[in-house]
């Protein structure tokens, strides 16, 4: 019967909500307000309007990106873009302002000079703190790498507010270095980290190193750069920071925007790469080209030339950043078949490992037909979502994961698990057929051990006394030979009779362990001699044989060494003058059947060699063995041995 569960709003979450979306939506004001009012004073579009553009923007991108950040995690980089989105807001709401009061003939101040303040905390902080906390863990960054940064960015807060022209430009140069050093040590976390915490990095040191480079300009002297070169970087940072932001502090769980952040950012990607192209085409061949326009002409051809290339080349990597190993399972499928050559014990812990770090999943284990978990990766802390693993055309297992807390298994990651899953039941199989072979190995060794302990036995407790009896015999022989020649004859003669039953007893075991009959005529034939053998010795075998004659020959041999054994224990041990002995094929089995009405076996006894040497026979092709004691006295030993598996085995 289903369980009603009583719903109730998740005040941590929504908790969580609240900053992202007052931060955001405050940004996006200020942001409008400022566009607004730089609408109204119509004034001549310079650079004014570049870095109002630059203000509005990073109001708008990182105030939302800030709220999405913090509607899914309380993580302190989503308050740090809330932080740079609120300043950039009011720089653009004071830059408006300013724009329209002077155009009125009003006066702008005080407001008016936030727009060469607000900015700066918030937008030093993207590149010279962010990145040392952009991580699943932000306590794990080292203390000093966001220290320094946080330090710069107020002390060039400070400097600017105080007006202090060239301690602000020292600083700012400050920032720039350390901005430098920032993009350096997330590449290098990239190149060094766990394969799991570095997708995203390399756009991300990507990212800071525009930003850090787009206030060169305003360390140079005027003129040696046009001052639209530190906006127009500005914006070409917009391109990658935010959705390397979001999909390395959000896990790639990005909850159905994930179309609309690859596409923006191959967009803004393809936009700054080929407007870089233009440019330095322009500039190399304007000093090269004779006449006027041919320059520009030809740069706007190579940009047209590289449109195709550049979007083939960027679109598989955003298509990474955005949606990770669950966008192109292939990749991690083949990493994974990599592995399978290995075989050793680790091969399956290494398969779910690989499966987990892959999809950034919170736990995935595989667990065999059997119920048996064989490999584990992470710790789960919610009920699992088991996927059937098939291989060889049945089930070998399930594939049991867990999305971290406070995430789901999107369908993109689900279909990557399907993908990936066979890798894993190729595995799971491969692991069970080695498991099985060392099993098959050790019982083949146990039956070599057995069959000799055997031999060991027919030798040392029949053959050896036998031996030692006749020498002592011929021993008599000699002694007799001149005193009594009569005797010594008659001897001699008891001592070869004893003799010929030795040599008889060599042969039976000779032909216990496989007889030529067998591997010459076949299974009926081998059994009717086995009778033979056995009437000769005052023993009646009673045979009823119906089997194929073309039975495999693992199958034949061990029906003949069960039947071989249970007949021989009931000829030595039974006390009966016989036994009844029935094969036939039984379904889909080889039925072997000994019965006899001898003294049966006493309570509590231990099963001697033969007993287990007949049970590891029939359970090494997948088959069983009973022993019991019918009511009316004897023993009745079954052996069932499957036909099906050895026929396959066979072809």
């Amino acid at each position: 019967m289903p369980r009603t569960v009583a719903v109730r709003p998740d005040l941590g979450r929504l908790s969580s909500e609240v900053p992202g979306v007052v931060l955001g939506g405050a940004a996006a004001l200020l942001a409008v307000a400022g566009a607004a009012m730089f609408a109204a004073a119509r004034p001549v579009l310079g650079e004014d309007a570049l870095f109002l553009v630059v203000d509005a923007a990073v109001a708008l991108v990182y105030g939302l990106t800030s709220a999405l950040v913090l509607s899914r995690r309380r993580h302190v980089v989503g308050y740090l873009l809330g932080l740079a989105a609120l300043g950039g807001g009011v720089a653009a709401a004071a830059g408006g302002w300013r724009v329209l009061a002077t155009a009125r003939g009003l006066d702008p101040e005080p407001f008016a000079s936030a727009v060469s303040w607000a900015w700066v905390p918030g937008t030093l902080s993207l590149f010279l703190v962010v990145p040392w906390l952009v991580r699943e863990r932000p306590a794990d960054a080292p203390w000093w790498g966001p220290g320094i940064g946080a330090v710069i960015a107020v002390g060039t807060t400070v400097l600017s507010v105080s007006l202090l022209v060239t301690a602000f430009y020292a600083s700012l140069g400050a920032a720039v270095v350390w901005g430098l050093v920032t993009a350096a040590a997330v590449e290098l976390r990239r190149r060094r980290g766990p394969a799991s915490d570095a997708v995203g990095l390399g756009w991300l040191a990507l990212g800071t190193l525009v930003l850090a480079v787009s206030f060169v300009p305003l360390l140079l002297p005027l003129g040696r750069v046009p001052m639209w070169v530190t906006p127009a970087l500005h914006l070409a940072s917009q391109a990658l920071f935010p959705a390397a932001v979001l999909t390395v502090v959000l896990r790639q769980r990005l909850w159905g925007i994930e179309l609309a952040v690859s596409r923006t950012v191959l967009a803004g990607a393809l936009t700054v790469g080929l407007s870089a192209t233009y440019l330095v085409a322009s500039v190399l061949l304007s000093g090269v080209v004779p006449g006027e326009g041919w320059a520009q002409t030809l740069a706007a051809a190579a940009v047209v030339v590289a449109v195709q290339p550049s979007r083939l080349w960027l679109e598989p990597r955003v298509h990474r950043l955005v949606y990770g190993a669950a966008g192109d399972p292939s990749r991690v499928a083949a990493r994974m078949g990599g592995e399978l050559g290995r075989a050793d014990d680790r091969l399956l812990d290494s398969l779910v490992d690989s499966v987990r770090t892959a999809l950034r999943l919170e736990s995935v284990a595989a667990r065999g037909a059997d119920g048996t978990v064989l490999a584990t990766a992470g710790t789960a802390t919610a009920e699992p979502t088991g996927l059937p693993l098939v291989a060889a055309g049945g089930p070998v297992g399930t594939l049991l994961v867990t999305a971290r807390p406070g995430e789901v298994l999107d369908v993109r990651t689900r279909r990557a698990l399907d993908e990936l899953s066979a890798v894993v039941a190729a595995g799971l199989l491969l692991r069970r057929t080695a498991d099985e072979l060392a099993r098959t190995r050790e019982r083949l060794t146990r039956a070599r051990l057995q069959e000799r302990q055997v031999i060991r036995r027919e030798l040392h407790d029949g053959l050896g006394p036998s031996l030692a009896g006749l020498r002592l015999g011929l021993s008599g022989v000699a002694n007799l030979v001149e005193a009594d020649p009569g005797a010594a004859r008659g001897m001699l003669a008891a001592l070869q009779e004893e003799l010929d039953r030795r040599v008889e007893d060599v042969r039976v075991v000779a032909r216990t362990l496989l007889p030529p009959v067998l591997e010459e005529l076949g299974l009926e034939p081998a059994l009717r001699e086995l009778v033979t053998r056995h009437a000769e010795s005052g023993f009646a075998v009673r045979l009823d044989a119906d089997v194929p004659g073309a039975l495999p020959a693992p199958v034949a041999a061990a029906a003949y060494g069960i039947a071989a054994e249970a007949v021989l224990n009931a000829a030595r041990h039974s006390g009966a003058a016989g036994c009844d002995v029935v094969v036939r094929v039984d379904g889909q089995g080889l039925q072997v059947v000994c019965r006899d009405d001898g003294a049966g076996r006493g309570p509590g006894v231990p099963a001697g060699v033969g007993t287990q040497a007949m049970r590891e026979r029939a359970e090494e092709l997948g088959g069983s063995l009973r022993i019991a004691g019918p009511p009316g006295g004897g023993t009745v030993v079954e052996a069932l041995l499957p036909l099906a598996p050895a026929l396959e085995e066979s072809r």
